[in-house]
């Protein structure tokens, strides 16, 4: 494949309850967010945390964009680990809430964390999983878990099955294809609003830009370019700080040059998106619509 993942990742899944009777219950500043630059799951948690402003609710503590420890886990974590799981035997990796209260790992499951996020947490800022629409927010999810970012991994699988590698090739396309239509007359990928939806596309969109594409031949990487609303979409959303802030580039091609097992292809040489300019280059009508 064309990345590597620790061999053991661990998985705690606790959830933030309504009240005190659930164990877990969201209490300002009681829990804590550990997140690196450089992991694509901590970028949709620091982006969904930073649209739902919990600055002073929920404290976030940076971790180094490379692992430090020999099993690819983050020593700064250890602690949390041992202590939820005695001898833990995998990496200490992000991202992971925590307890403060207690010094333990609340959870290192994604999707749990945003939408206890959300839940949980987000009663003044805008709501990112709207009721009636849950399902139609967690499809999207899916699509990009399957239909972009593995697709895009498998069929940059430089040791892979031709034939596999361009089943996955088509997989990616098609899946472009239909975001691009929906794209072409919808600001948003569900409804009229900004969901999670967008959250979790546009930072599949950064990772297929900054890390999958550098494993697609040129050909690839013209086809994948050839949907001008996905990526007038993720420019535009790359334009608001609570999205252009956490996209830390050089992060995430360093992760990418450290787990990397894979040759890099012709396709590599010019990035789709030029993602520092779309933030740099924000207009003030931008920046004020993001702060609302």
């Amino acid at each position: 494949m064309s990345a590597i993942s620790p061999t053991v990742v661990p998985s705690f899944r606790g959830r933030i309850g309504r009240d005190a009777r659930s164990g877990y219950y969201a209490a300002p500043r009681r829990y804590r967010l550990h997140l690196s630059p450089s992991c694509p799951h901590c970028l949709r948690i620091a982006v969904t945390h930073s649209l739902l402003g919990l600055d002073d609710v929920l404290p976030v503590t940076p971790l180094p964009a490379l692992p430090d420890t020999p099993d690819g886990g983050h020593r700064a974590l250890r602690p949390l680990y041992e202590a939820s799981s005695h001898q833990h035997p995998g990496p200490a990796v992000a991202p992971v809430l925590s307890d403060d209260w207690t010094g333990t790992i609340v959870s290192t499951h994604t999707p749990g964390i945003l939408r206890d996020l959300v839940r949980r947490f987000g009663n003044h800022g805008p709501d990112l999983r709207p009721r009636g629409r849950e399902e139609a927010v967690d499809a999207v999810e899916r699509l990009c878990a399957q239909g972009v970012n593995e697709a895009a991994q498998r069929a940059g699988d430089s040791e892979g099955d031709p034939a596999e590698r361009e089943a996955a090739l088509a997989l990616l396309l098609r899946t472009l294809d239909s975001l691009d239509t929906r794209l072409a007359s919808h600001a948003y990928v569900v409804g009229g609003e900004l969901t999670l939806a967008d959250v979790e596309l546009w930072a599949a969109l950064v990772q297929l830009d900054a890390v999958h594409r550098h494993h697609l031949d040129a050909a690839a990487v013209h086809r994948v370019t050839g949907h001008p609303h996905v990526w007038a979409y993720a420019r535009r959303l790359t334009a608001r700080p609570a999205f252009g802030r956490h996209l830390d580039l050089d992060a995430l091609t360093r992760r990418h040059h450290a787990h990397c097992r894979g040759v890099e292809a012709a396709g590599a040489a010019v990035a789709i998106v030029d993602w520092r300019a779309c933030f740099q280059g924000a207009g003030p009508e931008i920046l004020e619509e993001s702060a609302s």
